[in-house]
């Protein structure tokens, strides 16, 4: 018979196995699909990553895009523009919404032409257009900035008339310069940021106003062929703005024109799903306050890579976001801001942390990739593991606390054949690190203050569900 000391020892020794932190990765169960990780060039930040010298210019292309050396971005997102002359493709009114507009398709688009076409050649096809305001001849304000509403939409009249129709007409056509151009557009936005009036394009709107647009968007497409063209709404400053939208807009039966709800992270961070069955992304976030900065760890501050790392974890996990958009890519000569992820004085390119941070997401997870899901918590870190349509597992681990983690992964539905660890810290920039694949299980160390992230090859062994 054991004495006490001997059964309080074995209890010491069973707590300390219980301590040795295994997560299970059910890969048979999918959660939501995944579309991809991406930046925007908007305001002619594109003409200017294209006036760059072809060393500069590469390398800044290479950073964002490339799946070997860079973050391996999906996504752009172009801006439709509103105003006059080199920004609108119908900088003039044609005098009435009936009337025949003269639009004007200069075939650069402010830089954002070349910038589609050389993202397309390293393998992105989701281009996202988004209008932050209708000329301001179809608003209320007269004004493509200032806010102001689009004529004809509930609660808003103009003695102009109607500019619903027009509106849509105008957006087409910009689908439609780009098709001819070779650049198939997959998304496309009316409103940003509805919830803010700024002196620069901008045109406000609540659910049922947008509500009252969005089938005559729709109707223009489908009789235009351009029915796979997915319609998004609404890119509100904050994540609650948005939830007040998406709401409102599903209680008016708008999901079966939308293809994706879309919300900023300005005023408030995602942190729990929208209200809807259909999918969901935070298309644009940045540090809007910080001078350039390239840290990835030191304060938590704004424009450190581990916080942009912690918000994609946090948005994709608990958001169930299918894609996360920063603000701009590449930009020249604006070290006073940290609102972009890659600098250049004109001659280097220089990444920050905050690139890094979307890398050790996009590089690995694929567009068309589902979450699945997970058992098994880490103290401080958050885990998010995914399937790729070629099969592979990826799993990204996101330490926010000050002490390394041990880490056992095991898998449901799957059988491992080889693993691959990758590290990003301080002292790492996507780094291939140590995952020991034994018996079906893979043990990893998570540093403190670090992403790791695993990728898997091997066997699926159950059906999926979703």
């Amino acid at each position: 018979m054991p004495t006490s000391i001997q059964v309080a020892a074995l209890a010491v020794n069973v707590g300390l196995a219980l301590a040795q932190t295994t997560v299970t990765v059910n890969v048979g169960s999918l959660l939501q699909q995944i579309d991809g990780f991406g930046v925007s060039q908007a305001f002619g930040r594109a003409s200017q990553f294209q006036n760059l010298t072809d060393g500069p210019r590469t390398q800044g292309l290479d950073y964002l895009f490339s799946t070997t050396t860079g973050a391996g971005l999906t996504i752009i997102r172009n801006r439709i523009g509103s105003g006059g002359a080199g920004d609108s493709i119908l900088p003039t009114s044609p005098g009435s919404p009936t009337a025949t507009p003269s639009y004007v398709w200069d075939g650069v688009d402010a830089g954002q032409v070349w910038f589609s076409q050389a993202a397309m050649s390293y393998g992105v096809k989701t281009i996202y257009a988004d209008a932050w305001s209708a000329p301001g001849f179809m608003k209320t304000n007269g004004d493509q900035g200032n806010g102001g509403y689009l004529c004809g939409v509930t609660g808003e009249t103009c003695a102009s008339g109607d500019w619903r129709q027009a509106y849509a007409n105008f957006l087409v056509q910009y689908v439609k310069y780009y098709q001819q151009t070779g650049i198939p557009i997959t998304h496309l936005g009316f409103l940003n940021e509805p919830d803010l009036v700024t002196s620069y394009s901008s045109m406000q709107s609540d659910a049922s106003q947008a509500a009252s647009f969005i089938p005559t968007l729709y109707n223009t497409l489908a009789s235009n062929s351009l029915s796979s063209v997915k319609i998004t709404c609404c890119d509100a400053v904050g994540w609650s703005d948005q939830k007040t939208l998406t709401t409102g807009l599903v209680s008016a039966g708008m999901e079966q024109y939308l293809g994706v709800f879309t919300g900023h992270m300005y005023g408030g961070d995602p942190t729990t799903p929208l209200a809807t069955s259909l999918k969901s992304w935070q298309s644009e976030g940045a540090d809007l306050n910080d001078a350039w900065c390239t840290t990835w760890y030191s304060s938590g501050g704004l424009c450190e890579g581990l916080t942009w790392a912690n918000k994609i974890s946090t948005g994709i996990i608990s958001a169930n976001l299918s894609a996360y958009i920063y603000w701009q890519g590449v930009e020249v000569n604006q070290f006073q801001a940290s609102s972009y992820l890659v600098a250049s004085d004109g001659t280097t390119v220089t990444p920050s942390g905050r690139l890094w941070a979307f890398a050790m997401w996009s590089r690995f997870i694929r567009p068309g990739a589902y979450r699945v899901s997970t058992s098994g918590t880490v103290s401080s870190v958050a885990i998010g593991a995914f399937k790729n349509t070629d099969g592979t597992v990826v799993v990204v681990f996101t330490n926010t606390g000050s002490s390394a983690q041990s880490v056992t992964l095991s898998f449901t539905g799957f059988t491992p054949s080889s693993a691959a660890a990758y590290l990003t810290d301080n002292t790492h920039t996507v780094a291939s690190t140590t995952a020991t694949l034994s018996g079906g299980s893979v043990t990893v160390s998570v540093p403190a203050y670090a992403v790791l992230t695993v990728k898997l090859s091997g066997t699926a062994t159950t059906t999926t569900t979703t």
